[in-house]
């Protein structure tokens, strides 16, 4: 058709578009069998953005940012670590010198009625070096919390890992020293030797010793190290400390176990001897509690992420150590401060019996 003026007149021939433009955010992608034309806006990937229109591909993110909602801008990751200003790092701190403060509270108790009869029963050495090591057992947690630094990297399990050697390894003393000390009642036996501060030296600096060769070796070969994880929780960059070995904290954790098997074991099969000198009940409560705790710890610590993971480990520092404290000393604390009528030697028929029986050396090593 001729216009009035000799032109074409136009009929607004249909345009050859069957697509609408795809938005920032998106890509083209075309539609087989279909004409250019014709595609699909397709949302860009996890992790990779487009911020044109009609994009043909999408573009990561640099390591450290994140695409917004809209997917169209990058934006700086979340950083995640377990920090004092949060209020789970905050709490979790409160907590730990708050419980510090019970074993030194005790500690205190046991010094200041420390020529009573049930103090002296019970091996003072022991009981101060265990209630020191227990107070910096709920301090240790301290150095979970913070920004994860390579010098905090480094000394956090170990610390952890000697303390807790240190203390689960004063239970064993006790353990043992309950069996010996009924064993040497007997005048034939030839255990006496062994009643005293010289037995208690030896298992204490050995168990403690092999944990801290274990320590320097895991730190000497493969030490831990901060690391920035930006692998398991998108948009989130988590600083935490990389293990450097598994094995090796593992085989720390393990040696725990070990200590605290063999202690439980020990403390189990003494549990029937005559109470006045046996701490052995309570101290197969106290393993057993300890043993549960750290084994209900394991699932936990392999299936959270970030500082979740943190928490949960401080979670069973904490309760583990609390254990302790409460099975060990809460009753004889019971009888120093609300019962001391108990607290006397004319109520400790079985205590006697044993002093009679054992040469007055031997009594003094004990006594002290």
């Amino acid at each position: 058709m001729i216009s009035m003026y000799g032109n074409p007149l136009l009929t607004q021939v249909p345009l050859s578009v069957c697509s609408a433009s795809c938005p920032p955010g998106f890509w083209k992608a075309a539609k087989e069998g279909e004409p250019d034309c014709c595609f699909m806006c397709v949302l860009c990937p996890l992790g990779e953005i487009t911020n044109q229109t009609d994009s043909l591909t999408c573009s990561k993110c640099p390591w450290d940012q994140w695409p917004n909602e809209r997917q169209n801008r990058c934006i700086p990751k979340t950083i995640e670590f377990l920090s004092y200003e949060e209020p789970l790092g905050a709490t979790l701190a409160v907590i730990s010198i708050g419980l510090s403060a019970i074993p030194s509270g005790i500690l205190m108790i046991f010094i200041y009625f420390r020529k009573t009869p049930i103090v002296k029963a019970n091996n003072k050495f022991l009981s101060y070096l265990l209630l020191l090591a227990l107070a910096l057992c709920f301090l240790c947690s301290l150095f979970f919390i913070g920004f994860p630094s390579s010098r905090k990297c480094l000394l956090r399990q170990a610390a952890f890992g000697v303390i807790f050697a240190l203390c689960v390894s004063c239970v064993l003393a006790k353990t043992i020293m309950v069996v010996v000390a009924f064993k040497a009642i007997n005048p034939t036996s030839n255990l006496k030797q062994w009643v005293g501060l010289q037995l208690v030296y030896m298992i204490v600096t050995i168990c403690t010793v092999i944990q801290v060769i274990l320590c320097v070796s895991w730190l000497t070969h493969l030490p831990s190290f901060s690391d920035y994880n930006t692998n398991s929780q998108p948009g989130k960059i988590i600083i935490e400390c990389n293990e450097g070995s598994p094995i090796a904290f593992w085989s720390m954790l393990g040696y725990l176990g070990l200590l605290a098997t063999i202690s439980f074991v020990v403390a189990f099969l003494a549990r029937k001897l005559p109470d006045s000198f046996n701490e052995a009940k309570f101290i197969t409560f106290s393993m057993l509690a300890f043993l549960s705790v750290w084994l209900s710890f394991i699932p936990a610590y392999l299936s959270t992420k970030g500082k979740y993971t943190v928490a949960m480990e401080i979670f069973a520092m904490l309760s583990s150590s609390f254990t302790l404290v409460a099975c060990i000393f809460f009753p004889k604390c019971y009888i120093i401060l609300l019962r001391p009528d108990k607290n006397t030697k004319n109520l400790l028929p079985n205590q006697n019996k044993y002093l009679n029986s054992v040469d007055s050396a031997t009594v003094i090593n004990i006594s002290n």
